[in-house]
């Protein structure tokens, strides 16, 4: 069923709006200048997504959000728990797919499984979405989905549709606009604080279960100025630099592995039973 929780801010018609868009503008092979045009005219509903999150995604709204979510105190969930609930966030208007959300995230870990993954990857398709459930205790979208990046610091070109940081509060603040701002050189991307979302929440309920490989996965797979256009280098370690080619190969998967064939859940069913009891306890604090 929907929830009113979702219409909140909410400018695209539903959530897999956004991921149509990354497909067409990080589509493999592409070069820079032949991405298709995403302005406002081409994509009116992004455009007005992004717009929102630009000016609405500061440094303090981060650092409160980081706060109130990274507790992990929305109660105790197992896996399945977790995606039956995002299972909620489907939007009865979008007339391109009857897939569940459970279904897509099994479109995505099987397309790993498929081709001879280690298990903690195949695991990492299923369960990278899952932090959008911050959608269902009523954050907005632009505080959910979106291309993820550095607060507190000079916005890099590469962020997609950079001109709508105008109306962003930080840009007056002379300290923020900096190269590095109020981060070292090198500091490493676990001392820089991201535009709050999905990612950074699925990989704080994850920390202390899945290998690193996986966390950063977790965590930067919407960071596109960083592992597709290689910006903000300087504030990245050499480790984060090597750690990256995860994100890139599980970006494949993320941006690629969905289509109309539904997966047979209850064929499927036993293996994952197995694949969340080698990782998880019985239950783990959302």
């Amino acid at each position: 069923m929907p929830t009113t929780a979702v219409t909140t801010n909410a400018p695209l018609k539903d959530m897999d709006e956004w991921d149509d868009f990354l497909t067409g503008r990080y589509q493999e092979g592409k070069s820079e200048d032949q991405f298709r045009q995403y302005d406002a005219t081409a994509t009116p509903g992004v455009a007005e997504f992004y717009r929102l999150n630009h000016q609405y995604q500061t440094y303090d709204y981060v650092m409160a959000k980081e706060k109130e979510y990274f507790g992990l105190n929305k109660g105790m969930k197992n896996i399945w728990e977790a995606a039956e609930f995002l299972n909620t966030l489907v939007d009865d208007s979008d007339p391109d797919t009857d897939l569940t959300q459970i279904e897509h995230l099994l479109q995505t870990s099987e397309a790993i499984r498929k081709d001879g993954h280690p298990r903690w990857f195949v695991l990492t398709g299923f369960i990278h979405d899952l932090g959008k459930v911050l959608c269902l205790w009523g954050e907005p979208q632009w505080g959910v989905v979106g291309d993820t990046f550095p607060v507190g610091c000079a916005y890099s070109k590469d962020i997609v549709f950079p001109e709508y940081f105008a109306a962003n509060p930080d840009l007056h603040n002379p300290v923020y606009q900096t190269k590095y701002g109020i981060y070292q050189p090198n500091c490493g991307l676990e001392n820089v604080h991201l535009s709050f979302g999905h990612d950074g929440y699925i990989g704080e309920v994850m920390k202390n279960y899945m290998p690193e490989e996986s966390l950063y996965m977790l965590r930067y797979h919407s960071f596109y100025a960083a592992h597709r256009h290689g910006a903000y280098r300087h504030l990245m370690s050499d480790h984060d630099v090597e750690m990256l080619e995860w994100v890139n190969k599980f970006n494949v998967y993320d941006l690629y592995s969905k289509g109309h064939t539904k997966p047979n859940l209850k064929e499927l069913k036993p293996y994952y039973d197995d694949l969340f009891a080698e990782f998880f306890p019985e239950k783990i604090a959302w």
